[in-house]
């Protein structure tokens, strides 16, 4: 047998038995297969077999568009992009010839994300780390439920060297509010950033935890692993959907409650979407200072009833989740996707009503003021 035909032999037994592409488990499988052939072929058939699963076809192209974060596909005819200068999805003029292909696309994606995606299970979430460095989180789901056909959502992540000043330098923000972020990491204020889809939630995150004390340890929790900054004392925990038999779930709150078991010095939730808000905040308001974390929230104001909604599907009262979301949250940052690009929009500060127990916010500062505000004003010392 000689290469090419190992190489697309091996490719289809992948294509119909989902992988993470471990190099020792494609190795054990190429010798199988071959079991004559020489190490350093066995180490080029990894390294084209990995490429391969991870290769996006007609897309590729599109991966050197300057300001890359979204590619988005809704059907064979429509493959939009966004970027860090116009986050609005703009039309391309790229096309499959037909849903199959893009279907065909969708499931060695999330096959090489170990995820299964067919009629039974159509729809499938992950990360994929391409050998050029790449990292794309892979969203897909096929019809039906999607009534337009396979749809596909790829987020560049590009994380991993963000800093303040680095967002400072492409506009995010000046000068001034990224010196008071600095402050806020160094007090070890607790925090919580919140914005729409696409709006920097994830990269501001990062940049907050690379100016971190790197003497820190640091449970960094997420469902599918974005984050990925440089910082030595990190420790990643990522949840686990159920099998497909229902079993082996291991979900963000379960990792919370690991993570107090760990010694952290801070604790950060790459983004609070159920539950999990309500052992964050237990966290925040018992002595583990400097944490925070994500979530879809528009504004500042809107805040105390997104974490309120949360919450109660923890089962935690509206006046118990009051009491702590004061207790718990220093800092409020908002971001958004403006004309000009993303943009810290917001700063504030939640208190509670004396006579209700209710959490409101106080906006301290927005990106109409000239000025940023003081520490103080933020109630830090």
């Amino acid at each position: 047998m000689n290469n090419d035909t190992l190489y697309h032999t091996i490719q289809q037994h992948l294509a119909t038995h989902p992988t993470t592409l471990d190099a020792t488990a494609i190795a054990q499988l190429i010798r199988q297969h071959a079991p004559v052939i020489s190490d350093e072929e066995v180490l080029a058939l990894i390294r084209r077999l990995r490429a391969g699963a991870t290769a996006l076809g007609i897309l590729e192209p599109l991966l050197a568009t300057p300001g890359l974060t979204d590619i988005l596909i809704t059907g064979p005819d429509h493959i939009t992009i966004a970027t860090t200068d116009n986050p609005h999805p703009q039309p391309t003029t790229l096309t499959f010839p037909n849903d199959q292909a893009v279907r065909e696309l969708a499931t060695r994606l999330a096959h090489h994300c170990g995820q299964r995606l067919d009629d039974a299970h159509p729809y499938a979430n992950g990360l994929i780390s391409r050998p050029d460095g790449t990292r794309l989180r892979v969203h897909a789901i096929l019809s039906p439920p999607a009534g337009a056909g396979t749809c596909i959502s790829l987020r560049l992540l590009n994380t991993a060297h963000a800093s303040l000043d680095h967002l400072h330098h492409t506009g995010t923000m000046p000068q001034d509010i990224t010196e008071l972020l600095k402050t806020i990491v160094d007090q070890r204020a607790n925090f919580l950033i919140s914005g729409g889809t696409g709006s920097g939630k994830t990269t501001l995150l990062a940049a907050l935890i690379n100016h971190m004390n790197p003497q820190h340890r640091i449970l960094c929790i997420e469902d599918t692993p974005e984050l990925n900054p440089h910082h030595p004392g990190l420790l990643p925990l990522t949840a686990r959907p159920p099998n497909s038999e229902g079993h082996g779930e291991i979900t963000m709150s379960t990792l919370l409650q690991q993570a107090l078991r760990m010694r952290p010095d801070r604790i950060i939730v790459g983004e609070i979407r159920g539950k999990e808000i309500v052992d964050l905040l237990t966290a925040l308001n018992t002595g583990h200072t400097g944490g925070g974390g994500t979530l879809h929230a528009n504004t500042i104001t809107d805040i105390p009833s997104r974490i309120e909604a949360l919450a109660s599907l923890g089962g935690l009262s509206r006046s118990a989740t009051h009491s702590h979301i004061s207790a718990s949250i220093n800092i409020l940052i908002a971001v958004s996707n403006t004309t000009r690009g993303r943009r810290i929009t917001q700063l504030g500060t939640l208190h509670t009503d004396p006579h209700t127990g209710i959490a409101h916010t106080t906006t301290v500062w927005d990106h109409t003021h000239p000025r940023a505000p003081t520490a103080e004003q933020l109630g830090l010392a």
